[in-house]
């Protein structure tokens, strides 16, 4: 195995440069600090864990909580880029990730048991009950904590930017020349309630009256339940001329019940997703949506935690915004 020594002996300079290289410092050159870096990585140079952990008093390890009622697990459209990102972000600063759950072997645990029986150094939180007791013991209990899109009194949290995102979805129908656009939201959530707001906020700005019976709750990524609402709207006597989805996944069901009815799309009624998952990019029509950063959620998410980690002393708890990209496809159709 590669040792510091090795390297210092191929650079030419002490085991301590060799160490304050590899560790980040500042107080050596950056021509001798890349130097170093380069032949440590052609050497397949691989630091000690053991040692990096008694030294720094840190395990390196970063729990993820991440428990949604459906199950999905790994596959969540959404949340799957960004805990993969987030996972890619940590490891590139010499953190692992271990899942947080309920058991140890046969044995039940609170989160923030678990937490501490694998010693992790911070949790990133995503897609939980966040009124729940046990997620709220492990939030108050002083680990470093990252929430996404949920914000939790003194926590750092990662939010999409849902508010101008939905924003800048209905100000393009309504500029396209929409008046009757129905909304289908997802369960009651802190997203949710950011979306609805920002929507009816939106209606409103451009003197547009929102009748009630336009806003229907659903369930985030179940097409059989948009299917549903959308043969109720559809059976209006006065329907609406566009439907906003909750993701994309919702928006099949309803594409479905409208070309069963005989109608096309965007011609006898316009649709339009959210997300920007990679379905909208196989649906035809092209659907227009609001795509959201997942990747970049999932780096600043693990940037912001390392720095709480890290440098606890300087680290802010704070709010970050990130901002996604409005797609414009084939969906929504320009009557004017």
């Amino acid at each position: 195995m590669v040792s510091m020594k090795d390297i210092s002996e191929t650079c030419g300079v002490s085991i301590a440069t060799v160490s304050k290289a590899l560790n980040g410092r500042t107080d050596i050159s950056t021509s001798t600090k890349e130097r170093v870096i380069e032949v440590a990585k052609k050497m397949g140079y691989v630091p000690n864990s053991s040692a990096r952990a008694l030294k720094t008093n840190r395990t390196y390890n970063i729990g993820v909580l991440f428990a949604d009622e459906a199950r999905s697990g790994l596959t969540h459209s959404y949340f799957s880029p960004v805990l993969d990102s987030f996972r890619q972000g940590v490891e590139e600063k010499g953190y692992d990730i271990t899942f947080l759950g309920r058991h140890v072997g046969k044995s039940e645990l609170s989160y923030s048991e678990h937490s501490k029986y694998r010693g992790v150094d911070g949790v990133i939180v995503a897609c939980v009950d966040f009124e729940a007791e046990e997620v709220k013991e492990l939030l108050q209990s002083g680990i470093p904590v990252v929430t996404i899109d949920y914000i939790f009194n003194d926590k750092a949290c990662v939010m999409s930017d849902n508010i101008r995102g939905m924003e800048q979805l209905v100000s393009y129908i309504i500029q396209c020349g929409h008046k009757k656009i129905a909304y289908i939201h997802g369960a009651d959530s802190f997203v949710t309630r950011s979306r609805i707001g920002s929507f009816l906020r939106t209606m409103k700005r451009y003197g547009i009256e929102t009748e009630d019976r336009y806003i229907r709750e659903g369930i985030y990524h179940a097409p059989d339940v948009s299917a549903k609402i959308t043969h109720e709207l559809l059976s209006l006597e006065d329907r609406p001329t566009c439907i906003v989805y909750p993701d994309e996944f919702s928006c099949i069901g309803g594409i479905n019940v409208i070309r069963s009815k005989g109608l096309t799309i965007p011609n006898d009624i316009s649709v339009a997703g959210y997300d920007g998952q990679r379905i909208a990019r196989v649906i035809e029509p092209k659907i227009t949506t609001y795509r959201q950063n997942t990747e970049q959620i999932g780096r600043v998410a693990a940037t912001k935690l390392v720095e709480l980690i890290e440098q606890p002393e300087l680290a802010l708890v704070e709010r970050l915004d990130v901002q996604g990209e409005l797609i414009r496809g084939c969906s929504v159709l320009s009557m004017k």
